[in-house]
C-alpha cells in the first residue's frame, strides 16, 4: 500500500477533523435548504456517506498507491476531470458525515476510528494542497472564497467571449444557464455537484471572470444517464461570464455568492466552451438554442423516469451519485474499485431508508461538536 496517513498522530488528526467541522458546520449554516418531493434526499445522503466511512480508507490507499494524490490534485488545473472543490471537499467530510451517523447509532468502532481517519485525511490534504497550488490554503474557505484552477487559462476565454450588451442575448445566455443548471441537478440526484464554479478571476478594468463547468452532461457512468442523455450534443461544457460591477467569491461546494445577488443583470460578456478535449474551444452562438432545447428535453425524460422508480432505488441512485465522488480521482489514477452501493451500509440500510426526503433547515450547533474528535 501508499502508506497513506502512517505516522499521523491523535492530535494532527484531530486537528484536522476540527477544521473540517468548523468549515463544514458554516456551509451548512449559509446553505440554502432544500425540499425534493420527488427525490429522498436525506435518506440516500445517510446510506452514501456511511458508505464512505467504511470503504473510502482502502479505495484512497489503492488510487494513491497508483498515482501520488498530489498529481492527483493539480490535475483539476485541466478541464473536464472532475477534480475541483466539491469533489475535494467531500472526500473527508462525507467520511466524517458517515463517522457521524455511526457512532449516533452506537456503531462506531472506537478502536480503528484513528485508522480509519487517517489515511482519507491524508490523500485530502495532500491532493488538496495541491490543487490549491501549493499557496498554503486547502480550501476556497481558506482564501475568502477564491478558487482560481484555470487561471492560466482565464485571459483567453475572457478575450473569447463576445458582448452580451441587449436584452435578446442577455435572455439567451440566461435561459441556457437555466435549462443547463437544472438538467444536471437532477441528473445528479438534486445535488449542485454537475455544475461547479470558479473565480473570481480578476480582469482588467475592474471586471471578474466566473467559470461554470457543466459536467457529464450525457451518458456516464450513472446508469439512469444512458436512457436520457443520449441526445446532448457535448458532454462537458465551460460557461464563462465576464461580469462588471459584481463582487464574487465561490464556497467549497462550488457554488458562486454575489454582491449583488443578481449576477446575470451584470454580464457583459459570455462564452460556451466544449472542453471535453481538456482544451477550450468556443461554440459557436448558434448552438445554443439547440443545446437549451437539448437538456429541455432530457430533463423532461429524467423527471418521467425519477418518477416512475421506486423509492429504494432512488435511495440507491442518490446514494451511488454521492459514493462516486471520490471516482474521478480512480479513474484518473487508473485504478479500477467496486463503486456498488448499497454494500457495506446494508446492516443499517432498514433504518437509513426511513430518513425524511427533505434536507430540512441546519441545527444550531457549536462548530467544535460538529464532527466529535477522536477520544
Amino acid at each position: 500500500m501508499s502508506g497513506l496517513g502512517d505516522g499521523w498522530t491523535r492530535d494532527e488528526i484531530n486537528r484536522w477533523i476540527r477544521y473540517h467541522g468548523e468549515i463544514s458546520h458554516a456551509l451548512t449554516m449559509q446553505r440554502t435548504a432544500l425540499e425534493s418531493a420527488l427525490i429522498p434526499v436525506t435518506a440516500y445522503i445517510l446510506v452514501a456517506c456511511v458508505e464512505c466511512y467504511r470503504r473510502y480508507p482502502q479505495m484512497v490507499q489503492e488510487i494513491a498507491a497508483a498515482v501520488p494524490p498530489e498529481e492527483l490534485g493539480r490535475a483539476g488545473h485541466r478541464f473536464a476531470t472532475q477534480i475541483d472543490n466539491v469533489h475535494l471537499w467531500a472526500v473527508p467530510n462525507f467520511t466524517l458525515l458517515g463517522r457521524k451517523v455511526l457512532a449516533g447509532a452506537g456503531l462506531l468502532d472506537h478502536g480503528r476510528d484513528a485508522a480509519a481517519l487517517a489515511p482519507v485525511l491524508d490523500f485530502w490534504e495532500r491532493a488538496s494542497r495541491a490543487y490549491r497550488f501549493d499557496d498554503g490554503t486547502h480550501q476556497a474557505w481558506d482564501a475568502g472564497g477564491i478558487a482560481t484552477p484555470y487561471r492560466a487559462h482565464a485571459g483567453a476565454i475572457a478575450a473569447a467571449c463576445g458582448p452580451v450588451d441587449d436584452a435578446a442575448t442577455r435572455a439567451r445566455v440566461a435561459r441556457l444557464n437555466a435549462l443547463l443548471t437544472s438538467y444536471l441537478f437532477l441528473l445528479w440526484f438534486d445535488t449542485r455537484s454537475g455544475y461547479q464554479d470558479s473565480g473570481p478571476y480578476e480582469l482588467p478594468g475592474g471586471r471578474v471572470l466566473l467559470l461554470r463547468s457543466f459536467g457529464r452532461l450525457g451518458p456516464s457512468h450513472f446508469p439512469w444517464s444512458a436512457q436520457v442523455a443520449a441526445g446532448m450534443p457535448y458532454t462537458d461544457l465551460l460557461g464563462a461570464f465576464v461580469l462588471d460591477g459584481v463582487r464574487l467569491r465561490v464556497t467549497d461546494f462550488g457554488t458562486s455568492v454575489t454582491e449583488p445577488e443578481d449576477y446575470l443583470a451584470h454580464v457583459v460578456g459570455f462564452g460556451l466552451f466544449d472542453v471535453a478535449s481538456g482544451e477550450p474551444v468556443a461554440v459557436d452562438p448558434g448552438r445554443w438554442d439547440a443545446i437549451a432545447a437539448a437538456a429541455k428535453s432530457a430533463q423532461r425524460d429524467l423527471y418521467r423516469m425519477i418518477a416512475g422508480m421506486e423509492r429504494r432505488a432512488k435511495i440507491d441512485a442518490g446514494a451511488y451519485v454521492y459514493f462516486t465522488f471520490l471516482r474521478p480521482f480512480a479513474e484518473l489514477a487508473g485504478v479500477g474499485l467496486d463503486w456498488t452501493v448499497p454494500r457495506d451500509s446494508l446492516d443499517l440500510y432498514p433504518l437509513l431508508e426511513l430518513a425524511d426526503g427533505a434536507v430540512g433547515p441546519p441545527v444550531e450547533e457549536d462548530p467544535a461538536d460538529y464532527y466529535l474528535p477522536v477520544p
